[in-house]
């Protein structure tokens, strides 16, 4: 591990904070509207980032300096693993939503939920109302490891029951051991001040945490688990992804991956997005020790001196892959067995619309555009959920596309659940266009700390207009990503689907192409400082170049990866100076 004495400041923080504790609690009894820094890093290992909403900034008046005070909220964040929750659960969310948020809840890129617009006096009350409907924040964000993804198509299938109980396994397992969670968001007592309990002793950290010790992670760590013939949790884009390798219905194994990540800092040329490496095939029997040796790899190698290059990515990179594997086998104990080519990913499923579960019930897909469950005068989206879930009590899978399925329905169920959101406004799966279904944006502008522009708000009215460019070319009907993110984050994942739109300074976005549904390889920088109301019509000579050249069955993506960006840009030249003739 790197020397402590060259440690990044949140390292200093971890470090001190006495397995999370910190100042958290003091800070949470007194009267102001938000925590300082110290506690600020510290909340996110407990599931909340404390934010801005830089729309009613100023709203409080003017700070010392002059400048306009912050409008202090909260994000708070639930860890599902692989997505799976009960109607109960997501109603009382949904009541959360109302009673202390903004009123929307979010459906995260990662199968989980989040509250937006809590204030500090209410943050303790949501998280303690998460956690009594058997549900948790802890290790939702902050340098551990986040929300375990998996596939969570509800199928009558034992494959699907051992993902799903992975997923399950590997939440609990590197999930973090201090009690400091349950001493402040679980009692009415906590003040932060008390001992250390049995076994919390700075002379031994790793009884206390026996995988991440005093400073946990060096950053965020993401876990994925999906199938060669379907890739709906994008596995590539992940730390640490697993592709179950099948036989018959049963899993026998594991293609492990590793090294991916979508964050990036432009103005830091050091820094890159990467799709994981392919490093080995694992048993059942072997796949969380082999998950461990990756895991304690990255706890103990990782940067911990430069946050902005903390990632496992950057391990990979500076050690190439055959070195890395050496030290994993040498953390696991043993030689791992290479990685079976034959068995990556092949296909990509968003499982919307109705699907039968292989038990005699059916589970339905709805689309939540950008995942965010609100009602407004033309859409009752929250009013139909909630509906849903009171009449019909449905099993819910929350998938990697911010959408939701209500799982274990019966027959009689179907006309039931179409009649509830017809008469709340929201439309079915075969009343959306292919583009809007397969587009995704971050939240962004105003809540996001990190954010420099628009997604979320930005991206409905830009699908607008390609929906309409694509139905003049008659290509309405070809499916192919399209990622928005505020700032170059990475957090929807936009650097490894077809078109990625990322935030470069307010109101201005840097176009990538060339990536693919599979999301198994990075895109391209085509455009850079692309203004949000030019953004369709720079995609458009994209379109009109794949409708003239593209060969048979190829996709959106791997034409232009096949093109490059200098003939795609020359093609745009002439289409354009054509059409202004």
């Amino acid at each position: 591990m790197s020397d402590p004495a060259k440690a990044s400041a949140v390292e200093t923080i971890k470090g001190e904070s006495r397995f999370l504790r910190g100042q958290i609690a003091q800070e949470l009894a007194n009267q102001e509207d938000h925590f300082e820094k110290s506690s600020e890093a510290l909340l996110k290992f407990h599931g909340t980032y404390q934010q801005d909403d830089r729309d009613a900034r100023g709203s409080g008046g003017v700070a010392e300096g002059g400048k306009s005070k912050r409008a202090y909220i909260f994000m708070v964040r639930t860890k599902i693993p692989g997505g799976k929750l009960t109607s109960e659960q997501l109603l009382a969310e949904l009541d959360l939503c109302d009673e202390v948020g903004n009123t929307t809840l979010r459906i995260t890129s990662r199968q989980g939920l989040q509250l937006h617009g809590v204030l500090k006096k209410d943050l303790k009350r949501a998280i303690a109302r998460i956690n009594e409907i058997q549900l948790t924040t802890l290790g939702a964000c902050g340098d551990v490891n986040r929300n375990v993804m998996c596939c969570p198509a509800p199928l009558a299938s034992n494959i699907y029951r051992q993902t799903q109980a992975l997923a399950d396994q590997l939440a609990a397992h590197f999930a973090p051991r201090t009690r400091a969670y349950h001493e402040i968001w679980l009692t009415d007592t906590a003040t932060g001040q008390k001992e250390l309990v049995a076994g919390e002793s700075d002379d031994d950290p790793f009884a206390v945490e026996p995988i991440y010790g005093r400073y946990y992670m060096p950053r965020k760590f993401k876990m994925a688990i999906g199938f060669a013939f379907d890739n709906c949790v994008d596995v590539y884009a992940n730390d640490l992804g697993l592709i179950a390798v099948t036989e018959g219905d049963t899993v026998i194994g594991y293609n492990l991956l590793a090294g991916g990540g979508m964050g990036m800092t432009p103005s830091a040329k050091k820094t890159f997005p990467a799709v994981a490496r392919q490093i080995a095939f694992v048993t059942p029997d072997e796949v969380l020790r082999a998950v461990e040796a990756v895991f304690k790899v990255q706890r103990d190698f990782g940067n911990r001196e430069d946050r902005k290059l903390a990632r496992l990515k950057y391990v990979i990179a500076n050690w190439g892959v055959e070195a890395f594997k050496a030290k994993v086998e040498e953390y696991y104990g043993g030689p791992l067995a290479p990685f079976r080519p034959e068995h990556d990913v092949h296909a990509f499923d968003d499982h919307m619309g109705w699907h039968p579960q292989g038990d005699g019930r059916w589970f339905y897909g709805l689309n939540v555009e950008n995942g965010r469950i609100k009602d407004t005068p033309q859409m009752q989206l929250k009013t139909a959920i909630r509906e849903v879930c009171r009449e019909l009590r449905p099993t819910i899978r929350l998938t990697s596309h911010q959408s939701i399925l209500f799982a274990d329905l019966e027959e009689a169920d179907r006309p039931r659940l179409e009649a509830i959101l017809r008469r709340r406004g929201v439309k079915l799966t075969e009343e959306i266009s292919t583009v809007r279904r397969w587009s995704m944006a971050c939240v962004a502008w105003p809540t996001c700390g990190l954010s420099i522009t628009e997604a979320e708000r930005a991206l409905p009215g830009i699908i607008d207009q390609i929906e309409q460019e694509l139905a003049r070319l008659g290509l309405s009907r070809e499916r192919f990503t399209i990622r928005m993110t505020g700032c170059p984050n990475g957090c929807a994942r936009p650097y490894n689907c077809d078109i990625g739109l990322v935030g470069k300074t307010r109101g201005k976005y840097t176009i990538y192409l060339g990536g693919r549904v599979l999301g198994d390889r990075l895109n391209f920088l085509y455009k850079d400082l692309v203004p949000e109301e030019e953004v369709a019509s720079t995609l458009a000579p994209v379109f009109a170049f794949y409708r003239q050249a593209r060969e048979h069955g190829e996709s959106l993506g791997d034409f232009c990866y096949r093109q490059g960006a200098e003939k795609i840009a020359a093609f745009a030249e002439t289409h354009q100076a054509a059409l202004a003739r």
